[in-house]
């Protein structure tokens, strides 16, 4: 590990000290593998960076890239609040400003350690607030009440918490991230912030926890109203259940609102465990498990314009609103059926997203199973036998006999007739059922 300049030439005034800063210095003190490094220089200017043969490359403030490793080296700078919203700050960026300094604008104690690299081969660690403690509780804790000047360091710390799922948040914390909601920062975060993070969350080791934070310090509801809508309705629940929570309503009524339900995460965690890629989980989270249903089209649409989603996921996410309730439908359709839902689908000519649909699908199956109430013995026993989406199967191997159809010779002997247009396409479309057709018989001989 390096942090070496290039040859300077020599000069009465104190070197620049360099340090390592931020999630690689928290990821080494962890044991993870550190991906990208960060440096501050303290006591540089930016004429005396350029003179060593750096890149500027920073608009709000001084950074600067490597000229061999093209890492990113930052001034050593403080920041005052001067406005509404992440970018609402006034930049300082001086010889003067201290390492203390630009380690307390940082957002948790945990990314404000820094390390220098000496020359007789030892590491300095410099914690003036307490990081490498907090790592060793396990515990997500502000460096300072500046944490609150940005609002965007909500969604971070949530973030943070999907990502190490043994952290806890310190409760000084919550209750600080409680009153930024409530003084109506997080009203101003800016929508490619908020998904930035989200999907960034989506694909932690624990995204769960991102939600069950915001929803606890009650920023579910700014950031993703379409959602805490949705986690508001009741879980599914057998019958002795009901009457527990019967015979405690009138004390429930007196209790703060509960964190989001299990229900309402359950699809998100399945595809979580089926190490899903992003827009599988994002479809998840939008469409929850019955009784919550799935999103209708205008909700898949308004979620995804708002938070202007990319068009891949917002595509798979509006597909599901429209056609899961006819994908689940589907295990006992006839051919003519099952490729009308392959067209309706356009899984012809997007086959990879149809694949991703049935994955989300499947997930969301999974938790409709996980809170419907036990099964008998026997049954529990047959259903395990069973694939656990047995559509999904299905209609792949129904999209692939739709595709084994060569249309190339039917629509050439279609012309040579006479036909054209409409006429040439339902010859085609009758080709393609009889191999769908071909396909369902074979598989039912098989018990498939």
């Amino acid at each position: 590990m390096s942090s070496a300049l290039p040859p300077q030439a020599a000069s009465d005034a104190p070197a620049p000290r360099i340090y390592m800063v931020g999630g690689a210095v928290r990821d080494q003190l962890l044991g993870r593998p550190v991906q990208d490094r960060d440096w501050v220089v303290v006591g540089a200017t930016p004429q005396w960076m350029s003179a060593q043969g750096f890149t500027p490359v920073g608009k709000d403030f001084p950074v600067f890239l490597h000229p061999q490793t093209h890492e990113e080296y930052a001034l050593a700078r403080t920041e005052r609040k001067s406005g509404r919203g992440y970018k609402g700050f006034t930049v300082y960026a001086e010889p003067s400003v201290t390492l203390e300094q630009d380690l307390a604008r940082r957002d948790l104690t945990i990314n404000a350690i820094a390390m220098r690299q000496l020359a007789d081969g030892r590491q300095e660690w410099i914690d003036p607030y307490g990081g490498r403690a907090d790592l060793q509780r396990k515990r997500l804790r502000h460096v300072s009440a500046a944490f609150a000047e940005d609002p965007l360091r909500i969604l971070r710390l949530a973030r943070f918490a999907a990502r190490f799922a043994d952290f806890s948040v310190a409760e000084d914390t919550m209750a600080l991230m409680r009153g930024m909601v409530q003084a109506g920062e997080a009203a101003h975060l800016v929508p490619e912030r908020v998904w930035q993070e989200l999907a960034r969350g989506l694909m932690e080791h624990a995204p769960l926890r991102m939600f069950t934070v915001l929803h606890d310090c009650g920023a579910l509801a700014v950031v993703l109203p379409e959602l805490a809508q949705r986690w508001s309705q009741p879980a599914p629940q057998s019958q002795s259940q009901s009457q527990s929570q019967s015979q405690s309503q009138s004390q429930s009524q007196s209790q703060p609102a509960p964190s989001p339900t299990p229900a309402a995460l359950q699809a998100l965690a399945a595809a979580v465990r089926a190490q899903a890629p992003l827009a599988v989980r994002y479809a998840c989270l939008l469409h929850g498990p019955a009784p919550h249903g799935t999103a209708t089209s205008a909700q898949a649409q308004a979620m995804a314009a708002r938070l202007k989603v990319p068009t891949e996921l917002r595509e798979l996410a509006l597909l599901l609103a429209r056609q899961r309730q006819a994908i689940d439908a589907s295990l006992h359709t006839d051919a003519a059926h099952t490729l009308a839902l392959l067209e309706h689908c356009d899984a012809l000519r997007r086959p990879e997203r149809f694949a991703q649909a049935l994955w989300a699908c499947e997930c969301m199956a999974q938790a409709d199973a996980a809170l419907a109430p036990p099964l008998p013995a026997q049954s529990a026993a047959a259903k395990a036998a069973t694939p656990a989406y047995p559509q999904r199967p299905r209609l792949l191997a129904a999209l692939q006999a739709a595709q084994s159809v060569d249309t190339a010779p039917i629509a050439a002997q279609a012309a040579r007739q006479g036909l054209q247009g409409p006429q040439i396409g339902a010859q085609i479309q009758a080709a393609r059922i009889a191999a769908v057709a071909a396909l369902l018989q074979e598989s039912a001989q098989r018990g498939i």
